[in-house]
Parts: structure tokens; sequence; C-alpha cells
């Protein structure tokens, strides 16, 4: 009997889940759920007989360690941070181990040793990053193969609500990590435009609220996403002129985001003390509202829009104006909108999310220019089958088994999904779960 243990039972985690357990009879496998939460474990596995709950602390070592050295391989749902936990004692108990997160310096520090082990430590095998890189290597490559000449590579991808779900003015709720969504785009980003480096700072990340048809739907917004720059090599595209990699939103969203910005909302750095605070009294201390004015004025002022500009009712909508008491503690900017945020954004039970991915691509053939556009927009079921859960888990679980079953050989070192033998077996298994890329080319 092999073991797998899935370290985290949270929101992602169901569809991983259940793919390990519906294969689990037949293959044998014994599948550990590890996390702090014994109701989310159960909520997950629901007595399943080739299950076993683990309820640990995984940042003890001592609980932890004798989990991984049971297991065959290791796939962590965890936040970023504590992958590298599991990963050293992967390298200490010679382990494969699958993430969905992006590779942190901490993590590419063991690529030596992981590769000197001959164990595959594999990162950014979710949706995003994750089926984007397998799709867009799929891509590149049969470009390649018929001596195509790549100029332009764009990529876009949104965790988003879907249409009949909308019923507030950002378009929006929290279909992911909702402290992610706070902070996105916090480091700024870079990008290839044509052939030059383009860096953007936080404060004008959503500033140009550029637009993109996606088929099927209404124009999205998008925005770039981190560092492009270091997908350059591993996307193998030397002679590209435009490479982008960015994140899809509702237009009027990103409008909203710029003006929380821009009145210094999101800050993670600052500190209220906001024992007796109102959300009235924070925000008139962050935006520095004088006497004589009202808040409300203030802002608009500040935002230079008028006080029934569509921003100023999404702000009232998110309930930056009530008079309010805000959690007691010392406190972010950043800590205290998500507060108010999470009610008012959260997803109902009859609910459904949306994943939409699209890639564009440029290239020469022959002398003819041609451009490529691979689509793909996936709903969610509702509650907790969400098609955000369903695109990080199933890409993870399908690779287990892979690797397991010996259908493949794993790639050794801090690697993600770029190779061949990964993404063509993986991505023709996820078709079966309806996670399908439609192409036009002109």
């Amino acid at each position: 009997m092999q073991t797998i243990l899935v370290a985290g039972a949270g929101k992602t985690s169901i569809y991983l889940i259940e793919y390990l357990l519906g294969n689990a009879q037949k293959n044998k496998w014994k599948i550990i759920v590890a996390d702090g939460n014994a109701q989310a474990i159960e909520d997950k596995i629901n007595g399943h007989p080739s299950a076993v709950a683990a309820v640990i602390d995984i940042t003890s070592e001592q609980e932890r360690g004798p989990l991984v050295q049971q297991a065959d391989i290791v796939l962590s749902l965890m936040p970023p941070h504590l992958h590298v936990l599991l990963a050293a004692d992967c390298l200490k108990y010679g382990k494969n181990l699958i993430t969905s997160s992006y590779i942190s310096d901490e993590m590419k520090a063991m690529n030596d040793a992981a590769t000197e082990a001959g164990l595959m430590f594999m990162c950014e095998m979710g949706l995003d990053p994750g089926i984007d890189h397998m799709t867009a290597s799929k891509i590149i490559n049969s470009i390649h193969k018929v001596a195509g000449r790549i100029t332009s590579f764009k990529s876009y991808c949104g965790g988003l609500i879907a249409p009949e779900s909308e019923d507030n003015p950002w378009r929006y709720k929290f279909t992911w990590n909702p402290r992610n969504i706070i902070t996105a785009g916090a480091a700024g980003a870079t990008y290839l435009q044509n052939g030059k480096k383009v860096v953007v700072p936080y404060l004008r990340i959503f500033e140009n609220n550029r637009k993109i048809k996606i088929p099927g739907l209404n124009a999205m917004a998008y925005y770039p996403n981190r560092d492009t720059m270091k997908y350059l090599q591993t996307y193998d595209v030397p002679e590209v002129k435009n490479f982008m990699r960015a994140t899809l939103r509702y237009p009027v969203f990103c409008k909203g985001w710029q003006a929380l910005i821009q009145l210094g909302l999101t800050v993670q750095t600052d500190r209220f003390d906001t024992s007796g605070l109102s959300r009235i009294d924070w925000m008139k201390r962050k935006t520095k509202c004088p006497d004589g004015i009202t808040l409300q004025k203030h802002v608009a002022k500040r935002l230079n829009v008028m006080t029934d500009d569509t921003v100023m009712v999404m702000l009232e909508w998110a309930g930056l104006f009530e008079d309010t008491s805000l959690p007691v503690g010392l406190l972010s900017s950043a800590d205290i909108l998500l507060s108010i945020l999470l009610p008012k954004w959260e997803m109902h039970e009859e609910d459904k999310d949306m994943v939409v991915m699209q890639h564009e691509i440029e290239y020469e053939h022959k002398g003819k220019v041609i451009s490529l556009t691979s689509s793909m927009v996936l709903k969610g079921e509702g509650g907790a089958r969400s098609a955000m859960a369903k695109t990080v888990g199933l890409p993870m679980g399908i690779l287990a088994g892979l690797v397991l079953s010996e259908k493949i050989t794993p790639p050794v070192g801090v690697v993600m999904p770029t190779m061949q033998s990964v993404y063509r077996p993986v991505l023709k298994e996820l078709e079966g779960h309806g996670i399908v890329f439609t192409d036009e080319v002109e």
C-alpha cells in the first residue's frame, strides 16, 4: 500500500482529496490528511475507509515529521511559508513533494539538495501558477516544432464571481484567499513591451484598467502580475518582444481598487490601536480628513471625483463610511480593510465562482504573422465546490497519481510543470474533468 500525505484541508483541498480518495481503493492508496482543524478534515474525508485524519500543528517537527516519514509522496496546500518546513522533512526522509505555490527563494535554495537526492519538488502545480505553465508550454512547444518564431506572449488568469451570482457594484466576491486579494500587486510588476522592460509600481498597478475580450464573456480588465521577466528563460521564447502575465478582473473592480490604494487603505505597514475606533474614525485618520467637511466629500476630493461617482457608490456599499466599531487590536490598514470586506464579499452557498484563463500568442511562420488565442472558462458548482478549488487541486492530485503509478519519471530538483512528460498526461486527464481550452487562430 502506498501512502499520500495531504497537508492542508482548507477550501482548495476538496477536489484534490476527493480525487485521491476516488482512486484510492483501486490503487491501494492510504490518504493521510493533516490539518490543525479536525472538522475541516472530516468535512473532506467524510469517514472514507482509505482516509486517515491527522490533527496536528504543522509547524511542529515532532508532529509533522513522522507523517512525512511514512508517506510515499507529500502534497502541500499550506500557506507558502510552510512549504519549506515540509520540504526540509522531504529532504530528510527522501520524499517527493508537490505544491501549488510560486517557487520562493527558500524553496529555490533547496534545488541542489533535492537534485542530489533524486527528489522531485514540483512547485507551481495549481491553476495560476500551474495550468497556465502547462498550457503555455504545450502551445509554445508546438509552435517551435514547426519552426515558428514567437514574437508576443500574453497570459491572463482570474478567479471571479460567475455572472449569474453577481449582486454588488464591485462585481466581485472572495473566491480565493482573501488576504491575497487585499495585498495583490503590492510588489509591483515587471513585463516586456515592444522589446523594453516595463516596471510598474504598486500605486499604478490598477491605474490603466486595460481591457481584454474573452470569448463568451463581456470585456474584462487586467493588471500585470508580479515579475513576468523571470519566466522568459523558462518558456524559451528568446525572440519575443511582448511578454506579460496578468490577472483578470471586471473593469469596475480595478477602478474601485485603485481608489482604495490611492487612499492608503491597503497599506500593510501602518498600525492603528482600534480600541474604541469606528470605521469612520479610521477613515478620517487614514485620509487626514479635516474638520468642517464630511468624510464623503473629503474622500471624493482626494480621488478627484464627484460624490455620486461610481467609485463613491462602491466605497459606500463596502461600508467604509459606516459608524461601525472595528475589531479590537493593533491592526494595519490592510487588516482593517479585510475585516470590513470579508462579510461583504463572502460567497454564499448558492453562489458560483468562475475561473478564466486566456493565452494570446503571435508568431511568424513561413513569412506569415499568426495570432493564436487559447481560452478556458470554468464555472464552479456552487458552495465549497468551486472552480478555483478544482483547478488548484486536481493538477496536484493527477501528478501524484502519475508518479505513484510510475506512468511518468518524476523530474528532479525544484521544478515547475513545463516539461512534456508532465504537462501532456496531466492536461489530458484535466480535460476529462471539464478543464478544456478552446483555440482560435487568425
